[in-house]
């Protein structure tokens, strides 16, 4: 049956990344279960991982024409004003048939027609930035907003309307929970009796990292530390032939749950949703970020967490001189281990999905 009619019409919009569309996807979630006659629509680009794990988590799905803007100068660029243009034509016809009391932006260049156009036809508007440094599309979305929910407490410094920034946190799914160390270690088949170390660079992989980590697997081993390696589908093949029984090589990890609970150090780029996990788990984290992101926010992600001792941040360029070190130090101490654990769950937003969605639910209420 069409909820067209309800009150709670949401709708979402933001991806291109799992960093922008994954926390969405957490609100949208904790948003159904409050009012579970909600009606929740999402707006982004087919060929992005919106396209294909918004229909899968349950909501509707509806596709604009934007494409994001290179830094080279590509045929894509040239096209960049005409995608715009017909982006914020297609937004307004898909709002003014949905008609929603509230609009959600989480980031990335799919939000701004989407939420520019549910502004004019006078939706609340409510935004997310998960980054330290906010992102551009957030930036120029600012002056239709009616709230900007922040991860980072110095984010706030970048905004021209401070009295509209809450400190919320980066919402995370509630099915990602510790889970018992043992039973996370079978799942990889890895032995209780060794340090773990994870490797993480995201689902196409970070080549930088995993050059440095094929450098030191003997180290690893050498020092009784076994390696559950993420490599990305990009390099799985190159680097298939490290695994063994200390060192479980993947190209994708499915069960982060497992591999988190699994762990006593983490290796990993340092983008927005994988803070906000290894935050809201107390993982012991070595930060490196990567060099080839807007705005270098990833470096303002993870120096906001070093500065306060709840992380370990390496640069991407001191990887091969500082890493093993580093590794080798942390993972033997466990008083630093936990040390860190304790400082990274002190900044923890476990209720922000919660707290966003009774905002978005209030607001369609009032409206």
């Amino acid at each position: 049956m069409s909820l067209t009619n309800s009150k709670y019409r949401f709708l979402f919009a933001g991806g291109g990344t799992g960093g922008h569309l994954f926390p969405a996807i957490a609100v949208a979630e904790e948003i159904r279960t409050l009012e579970p006659e909600s009606d929740i629509l999402f707006i982004g680009a087919k060929t992005k991982i919106e396209g294909k794990v918004v229909p899968q988590s349950g909501f509707k799905f509806k596709s604009i024409w934007i494409k994001g803007f290179s830094r080279k100068l590509t045929f894509d660029n040239l096209l960049f004003p005409v995608r715009l243009i017909v982006s914020v034509i297609q937004s307004i016809l898909i709002n003014m048939k949905f008609k929603p009391r509230v609009a959600i932006g989480s980031g990335g260049y799919v939000s701004g027609p989407a939420v520019y156009a549910s502004s004019i036809l006078g939706a609340k508007i409510i935004l997310l930035e998960q980054n330290s440094y906010p992102g551009i599309t957030t930036r120029l979305l600012e002056k239709y907003a009616d709230e900007i929910h922040i991860s980072f407490e110095n984010s706030i410094k970048y905004f021209r309307s401070p009295d509209k920034v809450i400190l919320s946190g980066n919402p995370i799914r509630k099915t990602l929970q510790r889970m018992d160390r043992a039973n996370a270690l079978r799942e990889f088949g890895l032995s209780e009796n060794k340090k773990t170390l994870l490797v993480l660079g995201g689902s196409l992989g970070a080549a930088s990292i995993n050059e440095a980590v094929a450098s030191f697997t003997r180290d690893l081993s050498e020092n009784n530390i076994q390696l559950l390696w993420q490599t990305g589908k990009n390099y799985f093949e190159f680097y298939k032939e490290y695994e063994k029984k200390d060192i479980r090589v993947n190209k994708f990890i499915d069960n982060m749950q497992a591999a988190y609970s699994a762990c006593d150090l983490l290796i990993s780029r340092a983008g927005a949703t994988t803070i906000a996990e290894v935050l809201s788990l107390g993982v012991a984290a070595v930060f490196v970020p990567s060099p080839n992101v807007a705005e270098n926010h990833q470096f303002q992600n993870a120096k906001s967490l070093a500065d306060v001792g709840a992380a370990v941040l390496i640069e991407d360029k001191n990887l091969k001189s500082e890493l093993i070190d580093v590794v080798l130090t942390l993972i033997n101490n466990q008083e630093k281990l936990e040390e860190l654990s304790k400082n990274a769950r002190a900044l923890a937003k476990p209720d922000a999905a919660h707290i966003i969605a009774m905002r978005a639910i209030n607001y369609a209420k009032a409206v």
